[in-house]
């Protein structure tokens, strides 16, 4: 079993006609979105310790396969895993996340005090044989691991139909 890099953007099965039309126009969108999550808007005049910025960037992910399961690796540093949600709906693997950070100091004449918040959330299309309801995810030294079981007796999402020649009349 070789793992190989995936990029789900076939229609699932429940999808109807007008939702597998939309469905890559969703994705072109949410990929304009990260891009410009990823731009910084507003550049820091003083670092006052380890400054978050006003939002996150969108997390770096990493999907393969194996013939039993599709794994997904999300960097993650800095956040901890109470702090992170995996759900899954409608064929997506929804993954949110956000970081917190208060910090004071207090001096004879004064008391400097700061907060930064960032959140993000990433949607992954996956495939129609995932399965949904034995999803497994674990969280350590920055990396969010979830492991999305396959199941083997799902009809394929492409089959090639055979054309026949017509009969002319």
């Amino acid at each position: 079993m070789t793992d190989q890099a995936l990029a789900p953007t076939k229609p699932k099965q429940e999808l109807g006609i007008f939702e597998q039309f939309l469905e890559p126009l969703s994705q072109l969108r949410t990929e304009v979105d990260r891009v410009f999550d990823d731009f910084p808007v507003r550049w820091p005049v003083v670092d006052f310790g380890s400054r978050l910025a006003a939002s996150l960037p969108s997390p770096a992910v990493e999907m393969t396969e194996t013939d039993k399961a599709y794994k997904v690796t999300v960097e993650v540093p800095g956040i901890p895993a109470d702090k992170i949600e995996v759900e899954a709906e409608k064929g997506l693997l929804v993954i949110k996340g956000e970081k917190t950070e208060e910090r004071e100091e207090k001096e004879r004449n004064y008391t400097r005090s700061e907060r930064s918040y960032g959140a993000f959330e990433r949607r992954i299309s996956l495939p129609a044989d995932a399965q949904l309801d034995d999803i497994h995810a674990k969280a350590s030294d920055g990396v969010l691991k979830i492991v999305v079981p396959r199941d083997k007796k799902a009809v394929p999402a492409r089959r090639k139909i055979e054309i026949r020649h017509a009969k002319k009349d």
